[in-house]
């Protein structure tokens, strides 16, 4: 009984104390923070976040991105899901799959980058290269540019070797080189985009070996529409982008790394200098280091993926010989289109042109950004001039992929045409 009375007096005197005690009064620093963080935005929402998106249709006839079939939107229209989720596993294990058929390779070390063809550019020479090693360029254009100079940025010892743009290296120049700076990596761009060029490959791989060099192509503008065949060339890393004959919006950037290439960049002395490149990382993430498990590297573009696997869906329900096929059939009637209207292709060898982008001379007396500007003002159509050490001397038409077709050619050579007549000529 007293043990029970003790327990209600002991309750009591605790409900009066709660009901009794009064509120601390809140610190004045605190309160105007407070105040501040509910009520005193100063920035008002902008108008034009408050206006529906709007994007016009555009026939995108310029060296890439290209327009995109609606199969390969609606794919990337799709509820997303997580990056790590089972089903994701699965369609990048599709995406692997697709990509070395594209590649003709049989690659293990085979990934889609998170990125455009930049980012598989970097991957590339950071994994591969380390401080102080031997890095040899062929330029003939932007892209050797590019390269030379990421490698420059990350230490490397670049040599380059230069020709105007469109110009072609020998085997020969290529093994002279190779013997004298024995680089530890040799790049060469494949399909140069700011020149037209369809760089021949073979018998290169096998002077690289000769010098114990790895050799990496850029295929970006080439692959689906020029022969590329990374395993019989004894390419060791190729890389590619999503937005041009593979048909699938910007953003992705297939690469592969043979076995000489993942001898080097795992057995390194040194991380590479690019934490979302490191390929460790990024052969854990594609489950392509035999581990049981993947582990969070970085959050992938879910949709991106989507997009790129219904891409190498329909590249391999075409087949790779038709694609190539197609393509050049397309640029042959586009070439005789070109110059049945008098106008100059810049590759004047047709075997070393590339298929999917053709270099226009600019005609004598003509300002080429007028001229792109008026087809875009009157046609609705992107082409674009030169980049790079080209600018000024090519203007540049794209028909690859899903725009890779006679009907369009026909609307690019009238566009051209039009252009022709109605843009001043210089007098001079």
């Amino acid at each position: 009984m007293m043990q029970r009375t003790l327990f209600r007096r002991g309750a009591l005197l605790a409900q009066k104390a709660a009901v009794e005690v009064p509120l601390l009064p809140m610190s004045a620093p605190l309160q105007p923070r407070l105040d501040r963080a509910m009520s005193s935005v100063t920035i008002p929402p902008p108008e034009c976040m408050l206006r529906p998106l709007e994007v016009p249709f555009r026939y995108l006839f310029g060296p890439g991105p290209s327009n995109v079939p609606p199969r390969v939107l609606a794919a990337g229209g799709r509820g997303i899901i997580g990056h790590m989720h089972p089903e994701m596993y699965e369609i990048m294990n599709d995406i692997k799959k697709g990509i070395q058929y594209a590649f003709q390779t049989q690659n293990n070390m085979t990934i889609a980058m998170s990125g455009s063809g930049h980012a598989a550019m970097e991957c590339a020479v950071f994994n591969t290269v380390e401080p102080g090693e031997s890095v040899l360029v062929a330029v003939n254009g932007i892209w050797g540019e590019r390269v030379a100079e990421i490698a420059e940025r990350m230490g490397a010892n670049v040599h380059i070797m230069v020709k105007a743009p469109g110009g072609v290296f020998s085997n020969e120049e290529i093994e002279k080189a190779l013997a004298k700076h024995k680089p530890v990596l040799f790049f060469l761009t494949h399909g140069e985009s700011s020149a037209g060029l369809a760089h021949p490959v073979d018998g290169i791989g096998d002077l690289c070996r000769k010098h114990n060099t790895l050799f990496l192509v850029d295929a970006v503008a080439s692959l689906g529409a020029s022969p590329i065949f990374m395993d019989q060339q004894n390419i060791d890393i190729l890389y590619t982008g999503s937005q041009k004959a593979l048909n699938a919006p910007p953003g992705t950037a297939p690469i592969s790394f043979n076995e000489r290439a993942c001898q080097k960049m795992f057995n390194r002395k040194t991380k590479p200098v690019s934490y979302l490149f490191d390929m460790a990382h990024l052969s854990n993430y594609w489950g392509n280091d035999g581990q049981p498990a993947r582990l969070y590297h970085h959050t992938g573009p879910v949709l991106g993926f989507f997009s790129l696997r219904e891409s190498l869906a329909i590249f391999a329900e075409k087949g790779l010989e038709e694609s190539w096929r197609h393509h050049r059939e397309v640029a042959g009637y586009l070439w005789k289109g070109l110059e049945d209207m008098g106008l100059k292709l810049f590759i004047q060898n047709k075997d070393l042109r590339l298929p999917s982008v053709t270099t226009i001379a600019i005609p004598e007396g003509y300002n080429w950004r007028e001229m792109l500007q008026y087809i875009m003002k009157h046609h609705n159509m992107e082409m674009t001039g030169g980049l790079g050490p080209s600018t000024g001397m090519v203007m540049r038409l794209g028909l690859m992929g899903y725009n890779c077709q006679k009907t369009n050619a026909d609307m690019a050579l009238a566009a051209l045409a039009d252009a022709l007549k109605n843009c001043k000529k210089s007098k001079a």
